[in-house]
């Protein structure tokens, strides 16, 4: 990637990406300490409506509540959502050093889909569980700032592809 705006999205897409795995490592901690301890209590819990441990310990915690109805609960697959976030933002990290237009799409199409399950989260949050949890809310939020970097890169990358097309058909 070239120019200035490619650079700055290469790096608020890392940025992102750094706070979504700090927040994804959170909610493991949490989940698994919650898990563990009946007594556990943390930070992210202020009261009863506002509890990310009754959040990452209800059935959409893991498996984002559907892999469990499809593979069953105790199917190795069906891990903390945190995982999976995990994952994701290590998966972005390493696409954002490529500059293939085929995997910019890619990333691209990865953020877009993490942004619709942040809107599915989002719905079980507030109108299922009727709980705020914090360290979700961030997450949606660095989701939201991550696509929009990333179509920025995208962008970048299909034009420099356009520009060398061009100038082979001069």
């Amino acid at each position: 990637m070239r120019g200035g705006s490619g650079k700055i999205s290469k790096t608020v897409i890392l940025l992102c990406c750094a706070i979504g795995t700090l927040l994804s490592v959170y909610a493991l901690h949490v989940e698994i300490h919650a898990e563990n301890d009946k007594n556990y209590r943390a930070s992210c819990d202020i009261s009863a409506t506002i509890s990310c441990s009754k959040v990452f310990k209800s059935r959409w915690g893991k498996g984002f509540g559907l892999i469990g109805l499809v593979i069953g609960d105790d199917h190795p697959l069906n891990l903390p959502n945190s995982i999976f976030g995990i994952v994701f933002y290590a998966l972005q990290i390493a696409l954002t050093f490529s500059s293939s237009p085929g995997l910019a799409s890619t990333q691209l199409y990865l953020s877009a889909f993490s942004n619709v399950a942040s809107v599915y989260l989002g719905y079980i949050l507030y109108f299922i569980l009727k709980d705020i949890c914090i360290v979700c809310l961030s997450t949606y939020i660095t989701n939201a700032l991550l696509l929009v970097a990333v179509y920025y890169k995208n962008k970048s990358v299909q034009e420099i592809k356009q520009k060398k097309e061009r100038k082979k058909q001069k």
